[in-house]
């Protein structure tokens, strides 16, 4: 189940998010009522906004953001556990770009537990006709044209998501989300400076396995081969959730171990 909201009667097509894109996303998460990684979560979508120059209201507080979902997704729509994915977008309202307000929209996705792994496993593939930067812009989430390819290309092979590599030939992350391989007692992630996303709900998880000793996390420069050798994979996306990935190509994986630490993680709640 998905629900619209528009602070408007309708999207603007004056805004700059519909004409070039000029737009931010970060999500927030709802779990039993309530919402959780709330301040992790506000503080990304500031850092957000800031590497885009846009100006920040004085409005846009924690407990404004608190308020608003509370009020109509929580209490007002009933949601008990589901993937608020927020958006600020630029307006063309002033004489120069960096005088502009900004706007917002966010749509709310239902899910069982956003704390689970989702029951199906993702095959995924990795895709070389394209890569993705690894800048300062491509840690948040804002328009990638990468992304889009990457989605219909999955599509158009029956995948669930593509690996995408950066310009050094290292995985970097899928359209959806970061990669976690699980080998032995290693949990290898690609580094930020890779082109990995910035991920609360992993940082989250993985701040919680380091500090419970369940896994040594590293970060890494990982090629594509390397995807190969891990024993496990684990595929986390602000935007949709929590995965296992259970086939590359003509390699399969298991999930039990990372679905063992998914489960810890959430009855630390």
């Amino acid at each position: 189940m998905e629900n619209q909201y528009f602070t408007s009667d309708g999207l603007n097509v004056k805004n700059r998010a519909f004409l070039l894109g000029d737009a931010v996303k970060v999500s927030f998460f709802v779990r039993n009522g309530g919402l959780i990684m709330d301040e992790e979560c506000y503080f990304f979508l500031m850092a957000s906004m800031r590497k885009m120059r846009m100006n920040i209201p004085l409005t846009y507080t924690l407990e404004f953001f608190q308020t608003l979902f509370h009020k109509d997704v929580i209490d007002g729509r009933g949601i008990k556990n589901g993937i608020i994915n927020f958006q600020v977008f630029r307006n063309n309202d002033a004489v120069t770009v960096s005088k502009s307000s900004v706007s917002y929209f966010y749509e709310v996705t239902e899910l069982e537990d956003v704390l689970s792994v989702h029951h199906r496993p993702l095959e995924v593939d990795l895709t070389k006709e394209i890569n993705v930067n690894n800048n300062l812009l491509s840690n948040i989430r804002v328009h990638c044209a990468e992304n889009i390819y990457g989605g219909i290309y999955a599509e158009e092979n029956d995948l669930d998501d593509v690996i995408l590599l950066n310009p050094n030939k290292r995985i970097a992350r899928t359209t959806s989300g970061n990669l976690l391989f699980l080998e032995g007692n290693v949990i290898k992630i690609p580094k930020q400076s890779e082109g990995a996303y910035i991920s609360p709900l992993m940082e989250n998880f993985v701040t919680f396995l380091h500090k419970n000793n369940l896994a040594d996390i590293q970060e890494h420069e990982i090629i594509a081969f390397e995807s190969q050798k891990a024993e496990e994979i684990l595929m986390i996306s602000d935007e949709k959730g929590i995965f296992s990935v259970g086939k590359i190509r003509n390699k399969t994986f298991e999930s039990s171990r990372f679905k063992e630490m998914v489960e810890s993680w959430k009855n630390s709640f």
